[in-house]
Parts: structure tokens; sequence; C-alpha cells
């Protein structure tokens, strides 16, 4: 019997999801296909029963199929569980619980060394206090310093304060000074906890039992192995940092005062990530590698490619999965057969937001001298025992776990932001970003490279990017990046920058001026005073913090500045004037034939305007008509 395929064809619509819309459908359907069959609608008949069936059945499929699709999507998500699951494959990392920061002032009493006029600080006798030094209040809040305070060490970003702290009472001559640093602290106790690893598996994964978990210390293994915490498994590189002297880079050495530490790249094949659960608990997770071999080492098998398709290695002109090609053994080892000790801090919570002068007791600290330096016993006691901490101010920041909102929120705008420099301003923040005891960046600028040409014409090099640097001396003046400290910022920027870009990195230009002016004073104010406060104002405005690469000056702005002084009738002139050579910079510019209605433009080459010893650079004087 042959097949009539229009009969075949039925009219189904897809608009209705709800039960109502559904049910409405299904009567309209079996009225228009099964009109001899089925013609009692009313509530109580069978036909209307089935349909009411199919109309349920099908309105909880729609509202579980909406569901699903909903919380895939992290600003409608909203069981926890999925949007921690998708704020973590967004990279963001939910916090547990946050930790209350505070600013140090950290103490030391170093003796006097000399005779006379010489008589200065030993510095042989300034020690380094290793990061994670234990201090808490008296209600026992423990804090623990982030950063590594050396004594030995002084820049304007990481400044140390010294002051004579006592002298000989019949000389006067001084016996000790006080050297004063300041470091960042958070708030977290310090707990371990061992986990026991049995079998070898691919990507084990551990709880550690604490809901205020603020962060991983360190992890060991029963064979002494370090596991080191790593972003993703993939990474197999992180940043280590060693000493900058003789032994370990004799080429940077010559820039220790700059750049005390050598910022270097290690490969770990000993690595775990973390992860939160719905639990609020942190999970630790570690790689797939089961063998000893180095995970790091890809070796291209060309016998592999296209392995997996259809046909087999024919198939070279369609597309295929690389990592047929390029195999690597893990992401990071596995441990197995040993027990791991976890030393973690965990968080107080809001309690942790201390008040000012109340963090003082010392409770845990590793001082270390030079090693190459004869120093008496008696007096290194001395000076590790003057070791004294107070914050002058409170704490701040101390929160529980976040919320699910701050989750999302965090989570948007951690995967905007991503760890990579795709922007200008991604490679000066990257670049002002790196800790000033590998070398301090103060000022920044990016600009496309120029090539030239044969016929002399340049062109812009897209795969290049110029970084201009610049930064401070000890008295905070602008000066040029030391090597040592460029040979860092290289290989800081090297694990962020795309692969098809090169930057090269170069020292910017200083132009350093000086300010002229005239005021006339209103009647009944004191012209001396009137005058050192816009000095004063003047030194505010154009601090060197406020001054960056290719900041024009604005004489207008100037004016104003004079105009809104306490006293200022009027400023009848304004006179900007380039000062160099001696004790400036040896550039030399023409600010006239830089100006263009009194507005002052850097040169091409970019260049920072700084007005480098203000009490002089600045001068005014009160003139009467």
């Amino acid at each position: 019997m042959a097949y009539n395929n229009a009969s075949s064809v039925r009219d189904v619509r897809y608009t209705h999801k709800d039960f109502d819309g559904l049910k409405n459908n299904l009567i309209e359907y079996a009225k228009n296909y099964f009109p001899g069959t089925v013609s009692d609608f009313s509530a109580a008949s069978p036909s209307t029963m089935f349909i009411d069936m199919a109309a349920y059945v099908g309105d909880v499929l729609s509202y579980y199929t909406d569901y699903a699709m909903k919380e895939t999507m992290l600003l409608r998500a909203t069981e926890k569980k999925n949007i921690y699951s998708i704020a973590q494959a967004f990279g963001y990392k939910p916090n547990l619980a946050s930790p209350a920061t505070v600013k140090m002032d950290v103490h030391i009493l170093i003796p006097a060394t000399g005779t006379g006029d010489s008589i200065k600080p030993d510095f042989d006798y300034a020690p380094r206090v290793e990061r994670g030094m234990t201090i808490s209040t008296i209600g026992g809040t423990k804090f623990h310093t982030t950063a590594e305070v050396d004594f030995n060490f002084s820049s304007s970003v990481d400044p140390t304060d010294i002051t004579v702290y006592s002298t000989d009472a019949s000389t006067g001559r001084p016996e000790y000074y006080l050297f004063t640093k300041y470091v960042d602290a958070l708030s977290g106790d310090k707990r371990i906890t061992t986990i026991s690893v049995g079998a070898v598996k691919e990507y084990p994964t551990f709880v550690v039992n604490d809901d205020n978990v603020q962060s991983i210390e360190s992890i060991t293994d029963s064979d002494g192995m370090t596991w080191t915490e790593v972003p993703f498994l993939a990474q197999s590189t992180v940043f280590d940092e060693s000493v900058n002297d003789v032994a370990n880079d004799p080429g940077r050495s010559a820039g220790v005062k700059d750049s005390p530490y050598i910022l270097q790249l290690k490969s770990v094949k000993r690595r775990f990530i973390t992860r939160v659960t719905p639990g609020d608990r942190l999970e630790l997770r570690f790689g797939s590698g089961i063998t000893s071999d180095q995970d790091e080492v890809i070796v291209p098998n060309p016998e592999n490619v296209g392995s997996a398709l259809e046909g087999g290695i024919s198939n070279l002109d369609k597309s295929f999965d690389p990592s047929n090609f390029l195999y690597t053994d893990t992401y990071g080892q596995a441990p197995s057969n040993t027990t791991l000790t976890v030393n973690y801090i965990s968080g107080y919570g809001l309690s942790a937001n201390v008040a000012s002068q109340t963090i003082q007791n010392i409770e845990g600290k590793t001082i270390t001298f030079d090693s190459t330096k004869t120093l008496i016993s008696g007096t290194r006691t001395v000076v590790a025992a003057s070791l004294a901490v107070i914050n002058k101010a409170p704490a701040t920041g101390g929160a529980g776990a976040e919320n699910l909102e701050s989750v999302r929120q965090n989570a948007l705008g951690y995967y905007a932001t991503q760890n990579r420099m795709v922007t200008r301003e991604d490679y000066i923040i990257r670049a002002l970003s790196m800790p000033s005891k590998f070398g301090t960046v103060a000022k920044a600028y990016v600009a496309s490279d120029e090539q030239m040409l044969p016929d002399q014409t340049s062109v812009s090099n897209p795969l290049a990017v110029n970084m201009y640097v610049l930064t401070y001396d000890s008295s905070k003046h602008l000066t040029t990046l030391p090597s040592a400290a460029k040979e860092n910022l290289r290989t800081y920027l090297s694990q962020y920058r795309m692969i098809t870009d090169a930057i090269n990195i170069k020292d910017g230009y200083i132009v350093n001026i000086g300010i002229d002016f005239d005021i006339t004073v209103l009647p009944g104010n004191n012209s001396n005073a009137v005058l050192l406060r816009c000095i004063n104002a003047l030194k505010q405005k154009y601090s060197i913090n406020n001054l960056s690469f290719s900041s024009a000056l604005y004489k207008t702005d100037i004016y104003l500045c004079l105009a809104n002084v306490e006293g200022v009738q009027s400023v009848p002139a304004v006179k900007v004037r380039n000062l160099f050579n001696g004790d400036y910079s040896s550039h030399r510019y023409s600010l006239e034939d830089a100006t263009y209605q009194d507005v002052i433009y850097t040169s091409l080459d970019p260049s920072v305007f700084e007005i480098k010893y203000p009490s002089k650079d600045i001068t005014g004087k009160v003139v009467t008509y």
C-alpha cells in the first residue's frame, strides 16, 4: 500500500511550555487530528485526564530544563555549588575568610661605629627578619608579616628611618641607633594538619577540615619534598627569589643596593591547586603523574598525528587534537604512600579588626645576619633582642566567608581582568606591581616599537612594544632603572606576556623644571606667609607622585593653584624654566618651543617633568602696583 507522506505531517506547536498552554495545545491537537475518536473534553472525561497528565509531565520537564540552563549561567545561578563551580572555572577562588591587614612599625637597635665626624650605624649588624614573623595582641589575635624586613636595605618605596637612640653620658657619642621599617601584616592563626596518602591514583583530592582557611603556607611530604601551589595544574613554573650576591649572580650583584633580590623562574613538578567546596572547605587537588619522569618535557611524536581520527594519519588535511601530537606525562606528580604535612592559615573573621597600639607581642621570628661579616656574639644578641613591633593604625578588612552575591560579582570582575597583558594599561600596571625587593619601577610608559625600513621610513612593529621605565633614588628623585632591576623586570613580565609579544625595556627621559611666579596679596595679609602657602601649594600639586610619562603642564592650572591660595589677590606672571646639568638631568628641553596655547607638552621621546628640588626650584615674589 502506498504511503502518503503528506498525511503524516502534523502541526506541532512549540511556543507554550507551561501547564495551561500545553493542555490547550493538546486539546487543539486532538480536535484537529482525532475528531472522530475524541470528542468529550469535559473536566471529568478520561481524555481530559490523559491530556492533563501529559501537560503535567511537559510542564515539569520544561521547568527543569529551564532551571538547568539557568544554573549554567553565573548571572542567573542560585545554587551555591553551581556559583562556586562557575566562579572557580573563571579563575576566581571564593574566600572562606578574609584577613585583616595592618601596617606594622618594626624597630631594632643597631650599634654605632667610627669616631668623630665619621660616627655612623654599623650596618654589619643590620639583620633580616624573615617573612612570616608571628605577632599578636594581648587578647591573642595573631598576625604574620607578609614580607621580609631587611634593615640593611632602604629605598624611597621601602625606607629605613634612622635616629639616634642612646648616647654616651660623658662624651655624647651615639651608642645605638634606632632603625625603623614598615611591613604589612595579615591576621590569621598558623595551623598544621596531616593527610595520609595511600596508593597512587590520578588527580587525588583531599579536604582540609577547617571552615576558616585563608591560605596554604606550605605542604611537605614524609620524604621532605615540598609541594608548590599553582593557579592551575598546567602551570609548571613559579617565581623564585634568591639574595643578590656574587655567589648567586656575579653579573647582577653590583646592583644589590637597588635590587637586593634576584627574581627567577623555577620549574616545579610537585604542585597542587586549591578549590573551595560548597561545604565551605578547602580542597587540595594534585596532578595525574604516576611516574618519576619529568612532566615538563614535551616530546613530539609524529606517529601520533591524527591518530585519534577515523582513517588515521591520512586525514592530515582535517583538524586534529594537538594533544595527539605533543604529549606530556602529567599535570604534575601525584603523591602516593606518604604523609602530607599541611601548614595553613586559619582566619578570625571580623574579630581580627583590632584597634591601634594593640599588636605588640612577638611570638615567633627568624632573624639572620650576614654570615660573611665577623660579628661580636654579645652585640649580635643585644641587636636581636631589641626587635620590637607596634601598629600605629587599626587593623581593617577582616571578614568571614563571602556571600554568594559577592562571589558572583568578584568572579565576573576577575574573569574580565585575568593574568595577562594585552592593553597598554596591562603592561604598565604589571610593571608597577613588581615587588620593591626586586627593584622599584616608579614610572612606566608603553609605546609601539618602530622599525626602520631600507628607505629610512619607520613603520610600527606589531609584535613588539617599548616599555620606558624610571625609578627613584634614595631621596625620591627620578633616575634610571639599574640593570639588575631590569633583569628582574624582564623575568617578572615573561610570565604574563603573550608569546607573540616582545618587550624592549628602555630608560625614560627626565626633564627637570622650575617654576617662578609673581603674586599680589590682599590687604591685611602677611606677604611672607601668603608666599610660603603658595610655594607649599605648588609643591603638593607638582609632587613627583602626581607626574607621569607624557603628562603635559597646563599654565592655567598653575595660575588657578596660586589664585586659590588664601590671601592671594592676583597672579600677574608665571614662568616655567628648564633646569639641566650639574645636579639635574643632562637632558635639555626647549619649553618655549614645546608650548602651545599655554600648554607645555612633553617630547616625542617618553619623558617625565620633575621638580627635583622644590624648595629652591619653586620661587615666587610679591609685587605691588
